[in-house]
């Protein structure tokens, strides 16, 4: 690919990083966003040359011979219309990184724990000593790694960037789990979403390798109806010795290529039945790329979490805060309430993305004391729970909620953000979310 006129619609972190790795290949490159740049991406556009529009496409677009579309705009979108008339390409950034890498990829997607089974195999492959980096959809975009250059590629991925492939090939895809998420963007259809999921291995061949979970529904339900060249690996709960990785006594097993990795479940850093799911996935692929049993025993046993992922704040006259902020789907918020041994004050609302909240009802009675709804509206989460909680509280800030919270709790209790909800409704993200959360607790 070479001198192409590349379109590149969205200005955030994926689009000036394509933008950069574009213009190095010696591509003619123009940057549009219907709204306003960050100022650090002005400054490095400007330093580069890169042209750039925002606060509005103009006529400047249409002269594109490929296009490279943010995962924030949907494939329905106005703006694409032209292109798709005229049969110029969309692209994903992570399908435009793609064509110019050298290094190994694994690839991680899912509903749920992808973020920290992605950070925890960055963590696996760095400690054994290899060149290795955590990208796509957290921290640097997959285009700017690239630019570096390093030997293997961790890179997370949601369904919006895997919507864009075409040529992508991980040589190692894992996919976490499928539970409904972002089911507005694909026509209120499980079976679409979890489709987009399967996109990871649609161009692997025999000598690549797919790694999931045994025990989620969706996921053996969608691979059942797709083709899949790769060797394939599951990972599961139970005592399924077919099984690449399993539990049996109060132990976690990796059993790949006549060699067994075994620590009990309390030796792993990452506690929690969805975090011995991680612990898993991380550690399969990690020994399909021959990381030594001893490493991965010790970087299972202390990995530090990512943030705002069942990050405990404080203990404050014995409440204790968890901040579980990334938690924007259903799924997420089961997995932090199972996780819970005590009475739980839980913080929950936001932008409901198509929620359906029946899975949560036996776990909200059973745990939680108090529920307390944050959110412009909150009219579906006090609907669906009223009759599960004793007390129903509703809160328009992230100080308010905390306030409730810390009143409504006894010594011994949690006071749990898990939203369900994506943030967007009275925060910049679900970092500013979490981040309020901290502050909040932190004035108490």
């Amino acid at each position: 690919m070479k001198n192409k006129r590349i379109v590149i619609l969205g200005g955030g972190e994926s689009g000036v990083g394509a933008a950069l790795l574009a213009i190095s290949q010696g591509h003619d490159v123009l940057v549009s966003d219907r709204g306003s740049l960050r100022d650090d991406f002005r400054k490095e556009l400007d330093a580069a040359h890169i042209p750039f529009e925002e606060n509005g496409h103009t006529k400047e677009i249409q002269n594109a011979d490929i296009v490279i579309k943010s995962p924030g705009i949907p494939e329905n979108a106005k703006v694409l219309g032209y292109f798709r008339e005229k049969n110029i390409p969309i692209i994903s950034e992570i399908e435009f990184a793609y064509t110019y890498c050298k290094g190994t990829i694994i690839a991680i997607t899912g509903a749920n724990g992808k973020t920290t089974t992605t950070l925890l195999t960055e963590y696996i492959l760095e400690t054994a000593g290899l060149n290795a980096i955590a990208t796509g959809n957290i921290g640097y975009s997959f285009s700017r790694a690239v630019m570096t250059g390093y030997d293997y590629y961790v890179v997370e991925l949601s369904s919006f960037q895997l919507d864009g492939i075409k040529t992508f090939r991980p040589h190692i895809a894992i996919i976490t789990n499928i539970t409904p998420d972002h089911l507005d963007r694909y026509n209120y259809d499980f079976s679409q979403y979890a489709a987009s999921k399967f996109r990871i291995t649609m161009n692997q061949s025999k000598e690549d390798h797919l790694i999931l979970c045994a025990d989620d529904p969706m996921t053996i339900e969608t691979l059942h109806k797709t083709e899949v060249r790769a060797k394939l690996w599951k990972f599961t709960f139970s005592n399924n010795r077919e099984c690449a990785a399993y539990t049996d006594n109060h132990e976690v097993f990796i059993a790949i290529n006549k060699k067994t990795i075994h620590m009990t479940l309390e030796e792993l850093a990452l506690q929690g039945r969805h975090n011995v799911y991680n612990s898993m996935a991380a550690s399969v692929a990690s020994r399909l790329i021959d990381i030594r049993k001893e490493n991965i025993k010790q970087c299972l046993s202390d990995f530090q979490n990512t943030d705002h992922r069942l990050q405990k704040v404080a203990t404050i006259h014995g409440i204790t805060f968890i901040n579980d902020s990334k938690a924007t789907n259903v799924n997420a918020a089961w997995f932090a309430l199972e996780s819970q041994a005590e009475p739980v004050i839980w913080i929950a609302g936001g932008i409901d993305k198509g929620n359906d909240y029946n899975k949560l009802h036996a776990l909200v009675k059973e745990k939680v004391a108090v529920l307390i709804c944050l959110g412009k509206d909150n009219t579906k989460l006090v609907e669906a729970f009223i009759d599960d909680v004793e007390v129903v509280q509703q809160a328009s800030t992230m100080e308010e909620a905390v306030m409730q919270a810390y009143q409504s709790a006894h010594q011994g209790e949690t006071v749990l953000l898990s939203p369900a909800c994506a943030s967007f409704d009275l925060f910049e993200n679900y970092e500013d979310r979490g981040y309020q959360f901290i502050d909040a607790v932190k004035n108490l």
